[in-house]
């Protein structure tokens, strides 16, 4: 890494916090400041047949000594540390906007509140922007160059973020304005057409040209500056969505290591020219993906290895970004093993209804796979984690070809109607606790093992010292345990295929 590429991760996951209202029990001095009672831990439940949904249970106290020698004991250690925080979130790709604003103006203010206000909502700090058309359209495919077929345009000249105007843009600003906190990073399905070997937005890949390797620099440039004087600073690029795939119904381009790496090494130096200190995250596809070109599986580690034996990029790369479809988690501490500075990012992570299964099925399959999800990814040094859509219709949609069975965070209409899905819950349950910039901790966590264990952990220490822990029971059984950290512990229980959260002061 260089001195460059340090400066811009302290960018990326540096921002200061803001309190946080929603945690710990508060008495009044005089003058009227808070001081938390730093003996109480409050904890929420979401439970998988829905009847609970983020509920507040019962206050517990923080005890000398263990506070029940007969339970199995969950031991959080602040003073180890792991990743830093980035956030939480999804994507506001064109079906996630043009269904939102299929409500009136104040559903879609109350909607844009419970999704992104820290305070009276998830409050989701992450968000991943498709920088032009993915599958996820309610109309033609489109990029910010698009010019007739035949000519090029080198230079940007008809380079326009003008489709964004309408809807994309304003639910961003709004979503920056609730949460000043927000993160985003931005990945390109495909270049324009004019730079592939298609001559098409579906399938192929870029050109092996350098003019053209300089003119997709230059594009990711003019995004970059265009959504910046808009109003939406963008912290992080991503340089491909899933570089394995070469689509045939919908826009997209395979990415050989070789082309990744060719292509960075052109654009690390064109951001650094441009002024821009925006981190630049590789790879961007399944733990374990088929190689487009032998149909081999390929893992996401093997593909970070020859892009970073190429030390012309390897010294901009900032990041490394996975999908969750195919794989194993593992891989993501195999390339932290590999590159031990750079950020670890679950960038997209669907969830999705089969046929025939009921709205209660979906939601209780969801939210145990999500929250399963959440945790490990933590626990392999992700140090965020992203679903897709925000938001999609009852059918799933509007969608152009890829995939027909995904679900977003909200499920928008029939008519007016919202409805809050086990992926919201899930992200909501930690995101208003963990805040960026906030540090894992070291937490037991039990896996399955017989009939033992079944309860799996994540631990947080916020910037302002309150502590965060997530904890998913596996089990069908409710469990009950003790939580020790130090001296002190406390005594709780959570009932079977739950997922709990809990908060209190590392003072205490």
């Amino acid at each position: 890494m260089t001195a460059r590429g340090a400066r811009r991760r302290r960018a990326w996951v540096g921002a200061a916090l803001v309190p946080i209202a929603i945690l710990g029990v508060v008495s009044l001095t005089g003058d009227g400041h808070r001081i938390p009672d730093l003996s109480l831990v409050r904890s929420w439940v979401t439970t998988p047949d829905g009847r609970q949904l983020m509920a507040e249970q019962s206050s517990a106290a923080l005890v000398d000594g263990d506070a029940d020698s007969s339970a199995v004991t969950i031991s959080v250690d602040p003073a180890v540390r792991y990743q830093e925080v980035q956030g939480f979130g999804a994507s506001i790709t064109d079906s996630s906007a043009a269904v939102l604003y299929r409500l009136d103006p104040e559903g879609r203010r109350d909607t844009m509140v419970r999704l992104f206000d820290p305070r009276r909502g998830a409050g989701l700090s992450y968000l991943r922007q498709p920088m032009g058309a993915s599958d996820f359209v309610d109309e033609d495919a489109y990029t910010y160059d698009d010019v007739p077929r035949g000519q090029s345009d080198y230079e940007m000249e008809h380079f326009s973020i003008a489709h964004d105007r309408a809807q994309i843009l304003p639910l961003l600003r709004r979503a920056r304005a609730l949460n000043p906190q927000l993160k985003i990073v931005a990945t390109p399905w495909t270049a324009p057409a004019w730079m592939k070997t298609t001559g098409s937005l579906v399938g192929g890949s870029l050109i092996e040209d350098a003019q053209i390797y300089q003119s997709y620099a230059r594009y990711f440039v003019r995004f970059l500056e265009a959504y910046a004087a808009a109003g939406v600073p963008v912290d992080a690029v991503t340089v491909q969505n899933e570089p394995h795939v070469s689509p045939d119904n919908y826009p997209g381009m395979s990415m050989s290591p070789a082309q990744e790496a060719a292509f960075i090494a052109v654009l690390g130096p064109a951001l650094e020219e441009a002024g821009l200190s925006t981190a630049i995250l590789a790879y961007d596809d399944n733990w374990l993906a088929p190689d487009p070109a032998t149909g081999a599986p390929s893992s996401g580690d093997a593909f970070m290895a020859q892009v970073v034996s190429d030390s012309r990029a390897a010294r901009w790369i900032d990041g490394v970004a996975f999908h969750c479809y195919s794989g194993s988690i593992s891989t993501q501490a195999d390339v932290h093993r590999m590159l031990p500075d750079a950020q670890v990012l679950v960038s997209e992570c669907s969830g999705y209804r089969s046929p025939g299964e009921t709205s209660a099925d979906v939601f209780t399959r969801e939210l145990g796979t999500n929250t399963r999800l959440v945790v490990n990814a933590t626990r392999n040094w992700a140090g965020g984690f992203l679903t897709w859509n925000l938001a999609l219709g009852p059918q799933g949609g509007p969608h152009r070809g890829g995939c027909a069975d995904c679900t977003g965070l909200v499920t928008v209409g029939p008519d007016q109607q919202v409805t809050y899905n086990a992926e919201y819950y899930v992200l909501a349950s930690v995101s208003r606790l963990v805040r960026p910039a906030a540090v894992r901790v070291a937490s037991t966590s039990l896996p399955l093992s017989g009939r033992e264990g079944g309860l799996i952990t994540a631990a947080f220490r916020n910037r302002d010292g309150s502590i965060a822990l997530v904890v998913h029971n596996l089990t069908a059984d409710p469990r009950r345990f003790v939580v020790r950290v130090g001296d002190r512990s406390f005594t709780t229980s959570v009932a079977g295929g739950s997922l709990a959260t809990y908060s209190w002061s590392a003072a205490s």
